[in-house]
């Protein structure tokens, strides 16, 4: 029976790993048996630098993380070697990291994750990670806006162009029967 300092020391462990998962916007839940040192060592530092934490647990301890913060339908995935990957801030971040290590090595492999209070399944997962930057989509929404604006300011100028043109075609005509009158030689007075 293990003691009770073990015992405080594995519900602070759980306390710790359900506040993250709880303060998250989003995490994800993988299978890293097969990865190598080296791509396992540039995997957590790319989720470093995308701001993303990454625990390595016990699956009895991290099934009752996840009951603690109402995510109790994730335990199902809590099988053999598993890591959750938790993104404090961005949705997007874990999932796009995870799912291009889960491409280049065959036996890692995505299970399941969490976003806006939902858990969601592996294909969730990388469809999660097939939506574009924040960036991406502001620029791609600014540029939706801008060109009917733009075509619409053409429209407007090319009338206006147009109307210019009008106008001057008119008192040109206006012009020209003065002009010619002007230049016409005067015919001889009879006598």
């Amino acid at each position: 029976m293990p003691s009770n300092t073990i015992l405080a020391q594995k519900q602070q462990v759980v306390a710790d790993l359900a506040a993250a998962i709880k303060n998250s916007a989003a995490g994800v839940i993988v299978n890293y048996q097969g990865i190598t040192v080296e791509n396992d060592t540039a995997m957590r530092k790319a989720l470093r630098n995308a701001g993303v934490k990454y625990v390595v647990m016990k699956n009895t301890l991290t099934g009752r993380a996840c009951d603690e913060v109402g995510y109790g339908d994730l335990k199902q995935y809590l099988n053999g070697m598993t890591a959750i990957a938790i993104s404090e801030k961005d949705p997007l971040a874990a999932a796009k990291v995870l799912k291009g290590y889960a491409e280049k090595v065959e036996s890692f492999s995505i299970l399941a994750g969490y976003v806006d209070g939902e858990v969601i399944d592996a294909k969730g997962v990388v469809a999660l990670a097939d939506i574009p930057a924040k960036e991406v989509l502001i620029a791609k929404l600014l540029g939706s806006i801008q060109s009917p604006l733009y075509k619409f300011a053409y429209a407007i100028k090319a009338v206006c162009d147009k109307g210019e043109n009008t106008s001057n075609e008119a008192a040109s005509t206006e012009a020209a029967p003065a002009e010619a009158a002007a230049e016409a030689p005067e015919a001889p007075a009879e006598a």
